[in-house]
């Protein structure tokens, strides 16, 4: 067996030391340069792109691509592989009969050498930005069959669309080995790096992305097409139109301006805020009843029991006798923008014959003021395919608000983390979802947000769930479409 190894372009010593590197196996043939300038290298290959994003480039390296594997390496910095790391890879590739192959690695960070395990795929693996590391084994004749079926030309989507249709016709398998070591260039924190996908500059990358996941889609007979099943809001008597609800534990330091804003919106309807207090234990607890003897309007709720997340709580402020017609989420750590944001939630379910709506929020700091990226819209959600999109992006925007009922028979996940995204999967398949895309909520990033600063294993941790989620989701689609999508 042979390996033909394409890396992408990088300073001439950077590249010298990963082709020296992957020559050094026994299983390299060829290793070929992609980069949009010809480098200044003896004995090696040129193929003109920019990286492996384009349709053109991946179409480039699968002709020339003649061994049994071909290797991509996609980042810039040297690479150095473990002891026989790329014999390793080839020959558990060549045993699992995979189509794409990655492992865990090392990455030299701030010159320390960490471990960086990566998770395993999943049908609902489907985000662009899924962490394969940087080295990608591909079995030659699954990169060919792919690249000729592709049919569209993106300009950033080619690789991301080559690994879906990949995974169609083939295994996508990690080993948890650490086989090499790459060099990590950003540093950010997690909280910041989570926000890259709505970067307005990065609107075009998106744009493609969500043409290569719907094409995906439509492939595997899980689009869904904008047909949605209708709502009545008048089924049943609430106590109020709408209830705030906030889960809180530990948030002295928050809370208050949290109630306060909601305290202060103005309305023409009747509404309470729910405030179901985990077991608080620095003084959050004192502050919501203080709020709750002043106002009728504060509802205070401590749970019956000591074992729920997030989610969890929000099932115990859905089904109190007090919950409104709409439930409406603030979190503990934000607040809202204005006095007006519970009406132009409430008044959307009905202009827009939603079963649940969501805002656009502002990223601020502990001190309100606002701080990069700011104004997060998800405008990547449209009327007709956002309910496909969402199975790619990672979030979908805040404040997050639901018609009770609905809410009431699906439940929300007892979790801590990703339970609003599972929700969203849930209701997008039925129902239409409401939008809002002016700044509704004040997004408090600061040192005690639960996200603020993630370790890998951490990372990994909310990924699989996310991704597992995901997987359930398309199969639930594949079956509503086989079905007729009835509405």
């Amino acid at each position: 067996m042979n390996v033909t190894c394409f890396i992408a372009g990088a300073e001439k010593a950077d590249l010298q030391k990963t082709i020296n590197e992957l020559n050094s196996s026994g299983l390299t043939d060829k290793v070929f340069v992609v980069s949009s300038e010809k480098p200044d290298i003896e004995d090696v290959e040129w193929i003109e792109g920019d990286g492996f994003q384009s349709t053109a480039a991946i179409r480039h390296v699968a002709e020339k691509a003649t061994g049994d594997f071909a290797l991509f390496y996609t980042k810039s910095l040297p690479l150095r592989m473990s002891q026989y790391g790329l014999e390793r890879m080839v020959r558990m590739a060549s045993d699992a009969e995979t189509g794409l192959f990655y492992a865990d690695h090392y990455e030299l960070k701030n010159s320390e050498l960490q471990k960086h395990p990566v998770i395993d795929y999943q049908e609902g693996s489907l985000r662009d930005d899924f962490d394969f590391g940087s080295v990608l084994l591909f079995k030659t004749e699954a990169l060919k069959n792919a690249a000729k079926a592709m049919d569209h030309d993106y300009l950033y989507a080619g690789l991301y669309d080559l690994r879906l249709r990949v995974s169609r016709h083939h295994r996508i398998a990690r080993l948890p080995e650490y086989l090499y070591t790459e060099v990590e260039t950003d540093t950010r924190k997690s909280g910041q790096k989570q926000f890259d996908y709505v970067d307005p500059k990065n609107r075009a990358v998106q744009i493609e992305m969500e043409q290569a996941c719907t094409a995906h889609l439509k492939r595997t007979g899980a689009w869904l097409e904008p047909k949605f099943k209708n709502v009545t809001f008048d089924m049943e008597i609430f106590p109020v139109e709408a209830s705030v609800i906030i889960p809180v534990k530990n948030r002295v330091k928050t809370i208050g301006d949290a109630i306060g804003s909601v305290l202060r919106q103005q309305t023409d309807f009747e509404f309470n805020v729910i405030v179901v207090d985990n077991y608080s234990t620095d003084g959050t607890t004192e502050l919501i009843s203080d709020f709750a003897k002043k106002d009728k309007r504060v509802i205070h709720v401590i749970p019956d029991r000591k074992d729920l997340g997030i989610g969890g709580c929000w099932n115990v402020g859905v089904h109190h006798e007090l919950c409104g017609k709409f439930s409406i989420q603030l979190d503990s750590d934000d607040m809202y923008i204005d006095e007006h944001v519970l009406t132009k939630i409430v008044n959307a379910f009905y202009a827009q014959h939603s079963a649940m709506v969501i805002g656009a929020y502002q990223i601020v700091n502990f001190d309100l003021e606002e701080i990069p990226p700011g104004l997060i819209d998800h405008k990547e959600w449209t009327p007709d395919n956002g309910r496909n999109n969402a199975l790619r992006i990672n979030g979908l925007g805040a404040p997050r608000a639901f018609f009770t009922p609905l809410l009431r028979d699906i439940k929300v996940p007892n979790s801590n983390y990703g339970e609003d995204y599972a929700l969203v999967l849930m209701f997008s398949r039925y129902y239409r979802i409401g939008r809002i895309y002016e700044s509704l909520y004040l997004c408090r990033r600061w040192e005690d947000n639960s996200d603020a600063e993630l370790d890998i294993p951490r990372l990994n941790e909310n990924n699989l769930y996310k991704d597992r989620i995901r997987t359930i989701e398309l199969w639930a689609r594949q079956q509503y479409v086989a079905a007729g999508q009835p509405v």
